[in-house]
């Protein structure tokens, strides 16, 4: 082995090292790295339009869309994040003095039914109601206790709470002001051709597009003309439902019909006619519809992912990353994907020289 092989060699060890440790220190606040990267993304087109109005004054453009992401994305999230907390921990308290009782309203549905469903399910091994009622119960009150076990977390951790709102605002400006010198650099250090670069960069940027501003938005879209309608029908905890029925439908086949379809049939079946059919008629027509409608306009045609690998990558970012999965998952799953395209050219690049 020659002096230079060793020297590699040797330098790739201490690379691989110090990067790791890197990575080691900066794990306390990946979820603020995380998301300032991908603010930082979304609002970039922004940040070139504001610098182009500005005559290239880098510092200014980056304070501006900082502040503009300030007023449009945080402040709303932390309202409506210390609202939904409140709500859960007041329904955990309706639900510990029994006054809010899902299984009796499950009960109640169930007992309205015709005699013929109730066949089926019994058929179908479903039949024991009383099985039923309380694993109903048991999991809406352990839904509700974690909520308010959040609400006193984040009342507990609120020093750290802000010290990771401040990294992620800190990096993010410095993310707005550089990331077109930062994304060069970064392609430097890739060792593919341009054209490989240019298709991985490309579909990075499609995935993170198409999972925050696109998904995000026709989520939290559906989620709230959903709250509004469970407000306007009387349904409490409106605005619980809402974000519950906006988080599922990140889920493709999954969607927010989840949520307003059983509250639908209850309606029905318990003679609340003219509720049952607004509901269904709204949920079918108009929160169904969105996601055809918004996502063309806010993604484009030219994504996608199958939905059922965005499906099986949703569920599993979430299982491994928590609630960044959902965004984490699919980039993953577009990068595989990105990677394995790339895979027969580099193979006859390698074969031509």
């Amino acid at each position: 082995m020659n002096h230079s092989s060793l020297y590699f060699r040797s330098f790739l060890v201490l690379l691989a090292a110090v990067t790791v440790a890197f990575i080691w220190i900066l794990l306390p606040y990946y979820g603020a790295i995380f998301w300032g990267t991908i603010l930082a993304i979304i609002f970039m087109p922004l940040n070139r339009r504001l610098l182009g109005k500005m005559r290239g004054r880098h510092n200014l453009a980056a304070l501006i869309t900082l502040l503009v992401i300030i007023l449009i994305v945080i402040i709303p999230l932390i309202l409506i994040t210390g609202s939904l907390l409140q709500e859960g921990a007041a329904i955990y308290k309706r639900m510990s003095s029994g006054e809010l009782n899902l299984g009796a309203y499950f009960e109640q549905i169930m007992s309205a039914l015709p005699s013929s469903v109730h066949d089926i399910l019994i058929r179908f091994g479903v039949g024991d109601m009383f099985s039923l009622r309380e694993k109903l119960s048991a999991g809406a009150l352990q839904g509700s206790k974690f909520l308010a076990s959040q609400a006193v977390n984040v009342g507990q951790n609120t020093f750290e709470f802000l010290v990771g709102l401040g990294v992620m605002l800190y990096l993010l400006f410095f993310l707005l002001r550089d990331g077109g010198n930062l994304a060069r650099h970064s392609k430097q250090l890739i060792p593919l051709s341009d054209e490989h670069q240019q298709h991985l960069f490309r579909k990075f940027a499609t995935v993170v597009r198409a999972t925050v501003k696109g998904n995000i938005v026709v989520a939290a879209t559906q989620g709230a003309l959903g709250g509004l309608m469970f407000w306007f029908l009387g349904i409490q905890g409106a605005l619980l439902w809402g974000v519950l029925m906006a988080f599922l439908s990140l889920l493709p086949a999954v969607g927010a019909a989840i949520i307003w379809v059983p509250v639908a049939v209850y309606f029905l079946v318990t003679g609340a006619i003219w509720q049952g059919v607004v509901l269904t008629l709204f949920g079918v027509l108009v929160i169904g519809l969105v996601d055809n409608v918004l996502r063309p306009l806010l993604v484009g045609k030219d994504t996608k992912i199958p939905d059922y690998v965005i499906l099986v990558s949703t569920l599993g970012g979430l299982a491994v990353f928590g609630l960044n999965g959902f965004v984490i998952g699919p980039l993953f799953a577009a990068l595989f994907i990105a990677c394995w395209d790339l895979f027969p050219s580099a193979i006859r690049m390698n074969q031509e020289q």
